[in-house]
């Protein structure tokens, strides 16, 4: 099937049985191996723009896409307009596209029903750069915090999501027993894909981590029995961590948007200016695969 013969436009999701059946087997999936809620939200939606787009470019069975297919999919994603913003849509978002096809195989095969390879792949720059803080900017937010137990919370909170790079879920789900402060280490039990992994913890962010354990979370907990480290002033878990992110953006003078995933971006290239190698910040991230670690190689290589 030539490239010409391929429709341009986006694509709704899939009408044939089948791909509607793994559509929502491949969610189900997803949820099982504990993917962020935003990844639970949106991988299926890509996947269905990638089924919608096979069924109109006349493939109805996974086990009949080709290498052709693929090709022409990466072609459609160059070419295919912004729903929001109009122009094309950039390069990381395509990339996140052929990231979800490729977790889509391992689907397939983890629940044998056949699969196929994919070699294509995206070259050149990715468009997030916007989304990494410098390191003024970063000593800043931590500049914003206050002395108070809310001050040490948010600063065990930035040890966190910048100083061990944690995902939102990851931070949120962390019980005080996850901190191994003799050991120098972080122990994330809920990471994606249920896959738990150590997280060194070292220098200022062990301090401030010991700090907080220390002075603020007894405090905060007023005595209520409670297993969650970063807890709110009912002494519950704190399930809004970005909440106090935001307050410390406004208070640092930060006037663009800033994420607890932009904390995790920012110390990834950070960590990569510094000349730590990709094996190691893949490790440090929990990263399944290297692909998804390579892309801040095109952000450094961009600023």
């Amino acid at each position: 099937m030539g490239a010409e013969k391929c429709k341009a436009g986006n694509f709704a999701g899939p009408k044939n049985p089948l791909y509607l059946r793994l559509q929502k087997g491949f969610s189900e999936w997803l949820r099982i191996l504990n993917f962020e809620p935003t990844s639970q939200r949106d991988m299926p939606k890509m996947l269905g723009e990638f089924l919608g787009w096979l069924e109109t470019n006349n493939c109805h069975n996974p086990e009949s896409i080709s290498e052709t297919h693929l090709g022409n999919y990466l072609n459609h994603l160059y070419r295919r307009p912004n729903k929001r913003r109009g122009g094309a849509i950039s390069k990381n978002y395509i990339r996140k596209h052929l990231q979800v096809v490729r977790k889509f195989t391992r689907y397939l095969a983890e629940s044998g029903q056949g699969s196929f390879t994919v070699n294509v792949g995206l070259t050149g720059k990715s468009s997030n750069v916007g989304d990494i803080l410098t390191k003024a900017e970063v000593a800043r937010l931590y500049k914003a915090t206050g002395d108070d137990v809310y001050g040490l919370r948010d600063r065990a909170m930035l040890a966190l999501y910048y100083g061990c790079g944690l995902r939102k879920n990851e931070g949120i789900a962390l019980d005080a027993g996850d901190i191994l402060l003799d050991k120098g280490l972080v122990l994330v039990r809920k990471g994606k894909g249920y896959k738990a992994r150590f997280v060194p913890l070292t220098g200022h962010n062990k301090q401030d981590i010991e700090n907080y354990l220390t002075h603020a979370r007894p405090h905060l907990l007023n005595g209520r029995n409670e297993n969650a480290l970063l807890v709110n002033r009912m002494g519950r878990r704190l399930s809004q961590p970005l909440c106090r992110l935001v307050r410390l953006k406004a208070a640092a003078g930060i006037g663009r948007a800033v994420g607890l995933h932009t904390l995790r971006h920012s110390i990834a290239t950070h960590l990569l200016e510094s000349g730590m190698g990709l094996e190691q910040i893949q490790r440090f991230l929990g990263h399944e695969s290297l692909e998804s670690t390579q892309i801040y190689t095109h952000i450094t290589n961009g600023l």
